[in-house]
C-alpha cells in the first residue's frame, strides 16, 4: 500500500456558501471521508474496529489551512496519510487538490485518541499497529501544538 490514500470528492451545491465558495466546515467532513478510505485501502474497515474491538478513533484536535477556494461542481482529491502515532494516539495529515488545475486547495491535520465505547482512552489493539506504525520521539502531534509527550503519557 502507498503511504497515503486518495479519495475523489465532487463539491455539491449544498456545500457552498452565498458567495459560491465551499463553506469551511465541509473540509473536516472531507477529512473524515479520507480517514475512513485510508483504513479501507489499508485493509480493514473502521466500522469493524469499533464493533469488534471496542476501539474508536476520537478527534482531540483538528486544524485546516485554506489555500484556494473550492467551488460548486469542482472535482477534488483528498490525500490522507498517517503522520504520527503512539500507543493511544494517531495523527493524520490531509491535502486537498483541485483535480482540474492540480492546485493545492487546503491542508489539514487531526489528532485522535483511541477510546473504548465509554470514552475511556485505551491502547490501540495490537492487530492495528501495523496500519498505524508507532512514531519515535515526541508525541503524535508536531511541535506546533499537538498532543505533547506528557499528555500522551497520561492518556
Amino acid at each position: 500500500m502507498k503511504d497515503y490514500a486518495e479519495t475523489m470528492i465532487r463539491v455539491r451545491y449544498a456545500e457552498t456558501d452565498q458567495m459560491g465558495v465551499v463553506y469551511y466546515g465541509n473540509y473536516f467532513t472531507w477529512f473524515e471521508i479520507g480517514r475512513v478510505e485510508l483504513c479501507r485501502q489499508a485493509g480493514f474497515e473502521y466500522k469493524r474496529m469499533e464493533s469488534e474491538d471496542d476501539s474508536f478513533i476520537v478527534v482531540a484536535e483538528a486544524s485546516c489551512r485554506y489555500k484556494r477556494p473550492a467551488r460548486f461542481d469542482d472535482l477534488l482529491t483528498v490525500r490522507t496519510r498517517v503522520t504520527g502515532s503512539k500507543r493511544r494516539t494517531i495523527q493524520f495529515g490531509y491535502e486537498i487538490f483541485h483535480q482540474g488545475t492540480g492546485e493545492l486547495i487546503a491542508t489539514g491535520e487531526t489528532v485522535h485518541v483511541i477510546c473504548d465505547s465509554e470514552g475511556r482512552p485505551k491502547a490501540l489493539p495490537e492487530k492495528y499497529r501495523g496500519y498505524f506504525p508507532l512514531s519515535r520521539g515526541g508525541a503524535a502531534a508536531d511541535a506546533n501544538g499537538g498532543v505533547d509527550a506528557a499528555s500522551e503519557a497520561r492518556l
